[in-house]
C-alpha cells in the first residue's frame, strides 16, 4: 500500500513513540521494570518553581518535547502541592517514558537537623503527598528527606529519618497501595555518608529500612577520572549494597563546561553492577549556572521569579546540553540483569554503625521515635533482628558487612564549593562545602 507523505510521517511518528515504562519495583539492590528488565535511572532534577512544577500541563509538554531529544527516563521533583491536580503533567511524562521521584516533605515539614522532630502534622503532610501521587504508574519512588544530615551534630536526626520511612511504609500498607519504593537523598559528607547509608539499611527490620539510598555528589569535576574523582571510593562503599543505590544529584560545573564523563563511569562496567544510575542537576538555568536549558518567550509576568524565567520555550544551554546528550547516547540502555535470574541473596547486610570520634553520633541500633516525639538528647539502644532485611519486592539479602570508612578515603581530592538550588528544604542558592573522599 502506498502512503501519502502526511500518512508516512504519521506512521513514522507512531513507530518511534516512546512507550510508558510502567511501575518500577525494587528487589535486592536492583530496580526492575514490569517485564523484568533492570532499570537504570537517567534523570534530571526538575524544579521550575519553589512550590510545584507539575501543575502547568502546557509547560510540562513543552519540556517533555526537548527531554525526548536529551534522553532522560526520570525526573526528580523536590516540592509539590498535594492539593493541586497533577494529571496533565504526569501523563505527559508517562507518555514519554519518563518516571518521577517525588520528595514527600515540604518547606515547612522537613525534618530539621538541629531540632529533630517527627510531628503528626509532618506525618500527615507526607502521607497527603503520597496519596496524591500513588495513582500514577510512573512514580518511581518517594524521598522522605534531602540532605538533612550535613554535620556531625546533625547525625542525631538519623533515627527521625528512619521513623519517617517506617510510618510512610505503614501508611502505604494500610492503604493497600502498590509498594512504591521509599528512600532518602543524602549529602556526600565523607565523615558521615558511610555510616548513614549503613544505618538506614541496618537492624534487620525491613519495615523501618529504606527501599533505596541516593547520594547528592559533586565529586567528579571535569576533567577527571574514575580513580582521581573519588568515584572509586564511592564504589567500594556501594559494593553489594543491600538496596538500590544511585546518584540523586550529580554534575559538578567547576571549572566548566561540564563534559559529564562521570556518566560513562556510572553506567560502565566498574559501577553498573552496584549503582542504579544518576540524576543530573538540573533542568532550569538559575544563578548557580547548573541548568541544562533556559526559557525564552515567557507568556506572562509571573513567569519571571527572582530574575529567572521559569516557564516558556525551553532552549538548550550549550555545550552542556549536547555534552550530556552525547554521553547518554554512548551509554545507551545498559542491559543489567534479568529479574528472573537475579539472586538477591548476594547483597550484604550492614551492621548498625557505632559512634565515631568527630563524626557519627548515633550508637548502634536505637529505638525509633514515635509520631509526636522530639529529640531529647539520648536514644535507647535496641537489639538488631537476626533475620536479614527484606527489600521492596520480597527478596531477602545476606552477606558480609561493608568495609569501614577509613578504607575508602581519598586524601588527594580537594575541597570544593558548590552553589545549588534546592538543598535541605531551603529556597534559593545555598553555599555549602563538601570534602571529597
Amino acid at each position: 500500500m502506498k502512503l501519502s507523505w502526511p500518512a508516512a510521517i504519521a506512521a513514522l511518528a507512531v513507530a518511534t513513540t516512546v512507550e510508558a515504562i510502567g511501575p518500577i519495583s525494587s528487589v535486592g539492590n536492583k530496580l526492575f521494570t514490569p517485564d523484568g528488565k533492570q532499570f537504570f535511572v537517567k534523570g534530571i532534577a526538575y524544579q521550575l518553581s519553589p512550590d510545584d512544577p507539575l501543575i502547568d500541563t502546557e509547560q510540562c509538554k513543552r519540556d517533555v518535547e526537548l527531554m525526548k531529544e536529551l534522553g532522560p527516563n526520570t525526573i526528580r521533583v523536590y516540592h509539590v502541592d498535594a492539593d493541586k491536580n497533577h494529571d496533565g503533567c504526569m501523563k505527559a511524562f508517562n507518555d514519554a517514558g519518563i518516571t518521577a521521584l517525588i520528595d514527600l516533605d515540604t518547606f515547612d515539614t522537613y525534618i530539621e537537623p538541629a531540632k529533630p522532630a517527627w510531628t503528626k502534622r509532618m506525618h500527615d503532610r507526607y502521607a497527603e503527598v503520597m496519596d496524591a501521587f500513588i495513582k500514577y504508574d510512573n512514580v518511581l519512588g518517594f524521598f522522605v528527606g534531602n540532605e538533612i544530615i550535613s554535620t556531625e551534630a546533625h547525625s542525631q536526626a538519623a533515627p527521625f529519618i528512619k521513623a519517617a520511612v517506617r510510618d510512610m511504609k505503614a501508611h502505604r500498607g494500610a492503604k493497600n497501595y502498590r509498594e512504591v519504593p521509599i528512600g532518602y537523598s543524602a549529602a556526600d559528607i565523607a565523615e558521615l555518608r558511610p555510616m548513614l547509608q549503613d544505618y538506614l539499611t541496618c537492624g534487620g527490620n525491613s519495615s523501618e529500612n529504606v527501599d533505596f539510598f541516593a547520594l547528592n555528589s559533586y565529586e567528579w569535576c571535569d576533567p577527571s577520572t574514575y580513580e582521581t574523582s573519588g568515584y572509586e571510593n564511592l564504589q567500594k562503599q556501594a559494593k553489594d549494597f543491600p538496596v538500590p543505590i544511585f546518584f540523586s544529584e550529580t554534575g559538578c560545573n567547576v571549572p566548566g563546561p561540564r563534559l559529564f564523563d562521570d556518566q560513562l563511569a556510572i553506567f560502565g562496567p566498574k559501577m553498573r553492577n552496584d549503582w542504579s544510575g544518576a540524576i543530573v542537576y538540573e533542568w532550569i538555568q538559575e544563578e548557580n549556572r547548573y541548568g541544562l536549558i533556559q526559557y525564552e518567550n515567557p507568556t506572562k509576568e509571573e513567569d519571571v521569579v527572582n530574575g529567572v524565567v521559569r516557564s516558556g520555550t525551553p532552549k538548550p544551554v550549550q555545550p552542556d546540553f549536547d555534552n550530556l546528550k552525547e554521553k547518554w547516547e554512548q551509554v545507551g540502555q545498559p542491559t543489567g540483569v534479568v529479574k528472573d535470574s537475579y539472586d538477591a541473596k548476594h547483597v550484604s547486610v550492614r551492621p548498625c554503625p557505632e559512634a565515631t570520634q568527630g563524626g557519627w553520633l548515633v550508637k548502634g541500633n536505637v529505638k525509633l521515635p514515635a509520631v509526636g516525639e522530639t529529640f531529647t538528647g539520648t536514644y535507647e539502644s535496641v537489639p538488631s533482628a537476626t533475620v536479614a532485611p527484606t527489600t521492596a519486592g520480597g527478596d531477602e539479602g545476606t552477606g558480609t558487612a561493608a568495609n569501614p570508612a577509613s578504607e575508602t578515603q581519598n586524601p588527594a581530592a580537594p575541597t570544593k564549593v558548590v552553589f545549588r538550588g534546592m538543598v535541605a528544604g531551603l529556597v534559593g542558592v545555598m553555599l555549602f562545602f563538601t570534602v571529597w573522599f
